[in-house]
């Protein structure tokens, strides 16, 4: 799975994008709908979240790296657990997209899943969003007065849109290139099934208005992709934040509230990962379907 492709997909995620409160006096305010700037390096702003995919991201490819150093026949360790975890993709995947598609494209469905599953885990972790600094001055907004080092990655619009406008662009290579330029505009506009005459002329008329409604349809996918995703860890988020709150002036106290609810976001974490990943294959499955059939039909 963790091919130089894969590798790539990770690092291009990286552009996209201790219990108790550590901060100043008077502990850290709301939680943004943004991720908030940490530091520049030259034009380039560096964002809380970014920071959290590049650990994240680093360490994935460090156990890739290790798994894969000196590979056994029969496996244990951390062998044994990433080709638990490959395999088990590999072959729930195969079941959505059948044996072709699988093998051409389970380099990012199955990289995608393992980067949206661990930057969810990892924004669980105590001192994500806790711990950073004061902001100080006249012109400080008095209700943003707390910057904090780290933040969910995925609580951060800009690398869910990251993701899903790469899957979108990956969607029409691969549509074009299994279809064929003329086979996928066929899939969208014209009509399915035989007609002749007058019905055919009304057929036609049918399609290429529901073909329009398709390319619509189309064009939102990313963008519901990316508010799906990014709506549910950072409500997440918000959860754990107000939780840790409730304990008023006892800040001793702030980690007891939040604990039930970290149980319900792990859970969370991995039904997300699952959920972008399901659709984003099934979206490409729909496109794909005539194509698969051929292959299957020339293969009998």
């Amino acid at each position: 799975m963790f091919s130089r492709r894969s590798i790539f997909l990770i690092l291009f995620a990286w552009l996209g994008s201790f219990a108790p409160a550590m901060a100043a006096e008077g502990g850290h305010d709301h939680l943004p709908a943004h991720a908030e700037e940490v530091l520049h390096l030259g034009p380039f702003v560096i964002t809380n979240s970014m920071l959290v995919v590049w650990i994240v991201a680093g360490l994935i490819i460090l156990v890739a790296q290790a798994a894969t150093k000196n590979l056994q026949l029969i496996p244990s360790g951390l062998q044994n657990a990433v080709e638990w975890l490959v395999e088990g993709l590999y072959v729930f995947l195969e079941g959505i997209l059948g044996p072709h598609l699988v093998k051409r494209t389970f380099w990012f469905f199955g990289t995608i899943f393992v980067l949206i599953l661990f930057t969810n885990w990892a924004g669980l972790f105590p001192g994500i969003g806790t711990i950073g600094w004061s902001l100080s001055g006249s012109g400080v907004d008095p209700h943003d007065t707390f910057r904090p080092f780290f933040r969910g990655a995925n609580a951060d619009l800009n690398m869910t849109a990251a993701m899903a406008f790469t899957f979108a662009i990956l969607w029409f290579y691969w549509a074009i290139t299994e279809n064929g330029l003329k086979g996928f505009l066929a899939h969208i506009f014209a009509p399915k099934g035989k007609f002749g005459g007058v019905m055919m002329v009304l057929m036609i008329v049918v399609f290429l208005f529901v073909g329009v409604l398709e390319v619509v349809s189309i064009l939102f996918r990313p963008v519901a992709l990316s508010f799906r995703l990014y709506g549910n860890i950072f409500a997440g988020e918000n959860i754990l934040e107000n939780m840790m709150m409730v304990v008023g002036d006892k800040k001793w106290l702030a980690w007891l509230p939040p604990i039930p609810f970290y149980f319900m976001e792990l859970l969370v974490g991995l039904i997300q990962a699952l959920v972008f990943t399901l659709l984003t294959s099934v979206f490409l499955k729909l496109i794909c379907d005539h194509g698969d059939h051929h292959d299957e039909e020339h293969h009998h």
